[in-house]
């Protein structure tokens, strides 16, 4: 019968810990396996991730590419479908402003773009800066309006 005290890991499931700097007896000798002298064999004796001796590194030997443009404008992007889930009386006007105020849209966009996927019976006012086509059409037949907000350089 298996009982607490005559549970043993399996054969070769476990290993003894490396004791190392114990004398030539340990099987681990003076170089307490660290092969014989040189850099890696000393007390903190690493150099830093990338170091290739002095030559010059393969990061330095790269060319550069890209930037980070600093000026990009981000649409956050709404279909019809989300704009459906919404209470009329909680978002009398759809806006950017109104959406982020409320937790819909997380994160830093600049422009709001709504899209026509989906279908919408509410009469909701939507502000944006870019709404479809396709989505104008739903919009008013369902009984809404929406106003488009000018983009600066356009």
């Amino acid at each position: 019968m298996l009982k607490l005290n005559t549970i043993r890991a399996w054969p070769g499931a476990t290993h003894s810990r490396k004791r190392l700097g114990r004398g030539s007896g340990s099987g681990h000798g003076p170089t307490a396996g660290k092969g014989d002298k040189g850099q890696l064999a000393r007390t903190g004796g690493h150099v830093r991730v990338g170091f290739e001796g002095g030559q010059m590194p393969l990061y330095r030997r790269l060319p550069k590419r890209g930037f980070k443009n600093f000026a990009k404008r981000t649409n956050a992007v709404l279909n019809l479908v989300d704009i459906e889930r919404l209470s009329v009386d909680q978002f009398p006007e759809v806006s950017l402003e109104s959406l982020v105020k409320m937790n819909i849209i997380k994160g830093r966009y600049d422009r709001l773009t709504v899209l026509s996927t989906g279908k919408i019976t509410k009469p909701f006012f939507i502000k944006a800066h870019r709404i479809s086509e396709v989505a104008q059409k739903k919009i008013t037949e369902a009984g809404g309006r929406f106003e488009l907000i000018p983009i600066p350089g356009q």
